[in-house]
């Protein structure tokens, strides 16, 4: 009876809703403590996996730094002997790629082209000359190089350990083996006791390959160890006389078929290794025998006798070559020179805005004077 009389009372039957509420959020509460302890468990187990991901990470980051680049900004060749397919947008556009991506507003896109045009068009005659396309190519071309210096100093200092200015092959070699999975200590150790370090033959190839050069950027009197200077001839072949025409050497030896040290036409614009299994596989390699065609034609071939030597293969990739420089800017001219009057003008490069910077920009001619 007293109960029921208590029950029925308005303040109890507050305090009891409240009660009850206390109840449901102290179950609440617990209920989210345990999701918070199952997703602290997650999160640990996980973490090896994500630990490991980071050190493979760091690891092929590491083996790209002390690798020599097997792409060179600014010149016309790859180190495997291939055509470099960005050279053109690199010696145009130089370290200012941003606002030409895939995604980004047509409009900001094509004023950016514009300023561009009106900083090569130095008379401001809204056209574009060779020499002015020289000295521009030029231009963007040096910008490479000083960004490739720096990024050698980076590189260098990452192999250098003790500081002293001078790195060692075995430095350099501990370095490398590390990058690909060893144990730094363990090396050291087998390399001081001269034991046979076990590396795979992909490896050991890789290695061998990375000695002769590391030889040849040596400067004389050799001593097998590089400077800062030679380093950077380690990594860029095209900073150094020497180390360009080694590097010309290597891809006539990969080219040349018949063991006479020159490349003929057939040679130079022979597949690389594999079979067309379709037609897309067919276009692509007409593509490649065409655009290597007209490249030893009019560009290497320098005296027109169709043989390429040493000394015009070397001509051809040296970056710095005022010659070359003209001619390119003469060719990248005629690429988009479509009212024939060996000058580009606003619209034009507009039109051939994939050729100049990889990125399509359409209504060209409706918006030039505007961006102009």
């Amino acid at each position: 009876m007293l109960l029921a009389t208590l029950a029925g009372h308005p303040g109890i039957q507050t305090q009891v809703a409240m009660a009850s509420r206390r109840a449901s959020l102290r179950g609440l509460a617990s209920h989210c403590l345990w999701l918070l302890g199952v997703i602290l468990l997650m999160d640990v187990s996980a973490r090896p996996a994500n630990h490991s991901s980071a050190r493979e990470r760091a690891g092929n980051r590491e083996e790209r730094e002390i690798l020599p680049p097997d792409h060179l900004n600014g010149v016309k060749l790859e180190m495997d002997g291939h055509l470099n397919k960005d050279f053109h947008q690199e010696v145009f556009l130089g370290k200012d790629t941003d606002g030409f991506e895939e995604d980004a507003e047509p409009r900001r896109s094509r004023r950016k082209l514009m300023v561009i045009f009106s900083k090569v068009d130095v008379n401001t005659d809204r056209r574009i000359s060779a020499k002015e396309m020289q000295h521009w190519i030029m231009e963007k071309t040096a910008e490479h190089f000083q960004e490739a210096i720096e990024e050698s100093r980076v590189h260098f200092r990452a192999v250098d350990p003790d500081g002293d200015g001078r790195v060692s092959w075995d430095e350099y070699k501990v370095k490398f083996l590390v990058s690909k999975g060893h144990n730094e200590k363990e090396v050291e150790e087998k390399m001081k006791n001269g034991e046979e370090l076990k590396v795979d033959e992909e490896t050991q190839e890789v290695l061998e390959n990375l000695k002769d050069r590391w030889y040849q950027a040596d400067n004389p009197p050799s001593d097998l160890l590089l400077t800062e200077d030679e380093f950077l001839s380690f990594l860029h072949p095209e900073h150094s006389r020497g180390m360009l025409k080694f590097m010309v050497k290597e891809i006539v030896r990969d080219l040349d078929q018949d063991g006479d040290k020159q490349l003929s036409l057939p040679e130079f614009i022979s597949l690389p290794a594999g079979t067309v299994e379709n037609q897309q596989g067919q276009d692509i390699d007409d593509s490649w025998v065409r655009d290597r065609k007209k490249e030893f034609e009019e560009l290497i071939d320098a005296n027109h006798d169709g043989i390429v030597t040493m000394a015009e293969l070397e001509d051809y990739m040296d970056p710095m070559n005022e010659y070359n420089a003209l001619n390119e800017a003469k060719q990248m001219i005629a690429i988009a020179d479509e009212n024939q009057n060996h000058h580009l003008e606003p619209e034009e490069v507009l039109k051939y805005s994939e050729f100049f910077t990889g990125s399509k920009l359409m209504d060209y001619a409706r918006n030039v004077h505007e961006e102009f």
